[in-house]
């Protein structure tokens, strides 16, 4: 990760002030289709909850997603009876639609959303959302599949919510353990700059937010919960799979590019108030050096084996020459991402170029040293070969990690600490929306209940 701050960097986590008295801490989304059966127990037993054990001020938002039936009246019933409770209706299903328009528009610095069946035990939400008031974790989720989560659901339904994480694992290179549970909490202003970002609007909106925000380095809290699966969900389990591989393979194909701009969620090194006390050391100088490490001993290896491979066709100088071109290439896009957190193709032909002036330095180096080998010995052993070809690599390694911090990835900040960034919100009032292109100040447009445009269309 890029330890210098750009515009779209959000700033160090801080805890939430102790709020004023009817000012929302929490809001708690319930998304709702058709639900007039469950959508009263649901949100009077929550509010209750709520009531009884949250220390914070809180709203409960029920997002009418398009229903036919009598959930709005239900819905409007309940806001007019319960003061927290507001209601916003959407023309158009999909859950991740409502999520994105009510956390768009919401004033409350904790937002979460919990499914209207309450399959998920309540005492797990103060818990969920503890460690983003306290400024620990930007992102929060329930795991059913944590070990000391108490699950009780058909086998049908766990192998299909195994499959699919493991399908994220190996796919995405995903770490959180559950990404479907309708159970998860995000701070505002990380919220403000992620939504954007995220194109589905139904299922795969959960997904797809903890994907993107595990990739840019963001903390995300897991919680074990109690959960005891609903036999009356109206999930179309085989249309929800289908449409969730279709999003792994959009978002694979979007991270694989780097045509998603991840930097805009990026803490700034400092986010611990105990790196501000760290003196005379550059900032990430450490994670660099981890990072270039296994950088360059993937590619020592990869140029070995690319060494020996056209050591079979040609002389030893054109199989060294053509071995460090193609690794050089693999090695400067690696720690391009990798080692010095540069995403997007922005800048990527001058890194490269400026790549091959430091491969220009290795070769010299590795063929200087082929050449004094041949000097000393007309017919050395492969394994001579090899070894002084490890040495003459070492020292090359060196020096290009000294050329890409310094030559080709700098850090461009100016120099002296950067100042910390205190935790500040603008202004928000319900109903406004952010707009997704600024950077530094977040603009608010109007976000009307029956507004049925899709967030992606302002992108």
């Amino acid at each position: 990760m890029r330890t210098d701050s750009s515009p779209g960097t959000l700033p160090a986590r801080e805890h939430l002030p102790a709020a004023s008295a009817g000012t929302p801490v929490l809001d708690v989304v319930v998304p709702v289709l058709n639900e007039e059966k469950d959508l009263q127990p649901c949100v009077r037993r929550l509010h209750e909850h709520l009531a009884r054990t949250f220390p914070y001020a809180f709203r409960i938002t029920i997002a009418d997603n398009a229903s036919t039936d009598t959930t709005p009246q239900v819905a409007a019933r309940l806001a007019a009876q319960i003061p927290e409770v507001t209601v916003v209706r959407l023309e158009q299903k999909g859950r991740g639609r409502a999520l994105r328009a009510v956390w768009s528009a919401s004033d409350a610095p904790v937002l979460a959303y919990m499914d209207v069946d309450l399959s998920t035990d309540l005492n797990a939400l103060l818990p969920l959302v503890a460690p983003l008031i306290s400024g620990h974790s930007d992102l929060a989720i329930g795991s059913r599949l944590a070990r000391s989560s108490r699950v009780v659901r058909g086998p049908k339904r766990e192998f299909i919510s195994r499959a699919y994480n493991l399908i994220l694992r190996g796919s995405l290179q995903a770490r959180f353990s559950d990404a479907q549970c309708g159970f998860k909490a995000i701070r505002r202003e990380v919220a403000q700059v992620l939504l954007p970002l995220i194109e589905d609007t139904g299922w795969f909106f959960d997904t797809e937010m903890l994907v993107l925000a595990e990739r840019a380095g963001l903390r995300i809290h897991e919680v074990p919960v109690d959960w005891v699966d609903d036999p009356d969900s109206t999930v179309h389990i085989v249309r929800t799979a289908t449409d969730d591989l279709k999003g792994v393979w959009r978002v694979g194909r979007a991270l694989a590019t780097g045509s998603l701009p991840l930097d805009r969620l990026t803490r700034p090194f400092g986010d611990d108030p105990r790196d501000r006390e760290i003196k005379d050391v550059p900032n990430g100088l450490a994670r660099q050096l981890v990072g270039f490490c296994v950088v360059g001993g993937l590619s020592t290896l990869f140029y070995l084996l690319l060494y020996s491979g056209f050591r079979v066709f040609t002389g030893s100088q054109v199989a060294n020459a053509l071995a460090l071109l193609v690794s050089a290439v693999a090695n400067t896009a690696a720690n391009r991402r990798l080692t010095f957190g540069v995403r997007g193709r922005g800048g990527a032909v001058r890194h490269q170029a400026q790549g091959l002036v430091v491969f220009g330095i290795g070769l010299a180096l590795t063929s200087g040293s082929l050449a004094a080998l041949g000097a000393a010995s007309s017919e050395p052993a492969h394994s001579t070969e090899l070894a002084v070809l490890v040495a003459a690599n070492l020292a090359a390694t060196v020096l290009r990690f000294l050329l890409f911090r310094a030559w080709v990835f700098p850090d461009r900040r100016e120099d002296g600490p950067a100042p910390a960034v205190p935790y500040a919100t603008p202004a928000f009032r319900a109903g406004d929306a952010a707009d997704p292109w600024r950077d530094a100040t977040v603009q608010l447009l109007p976000v009307r209940p029956h507004d049925t445009t899709d967030a992606r269309d302002f992108r």
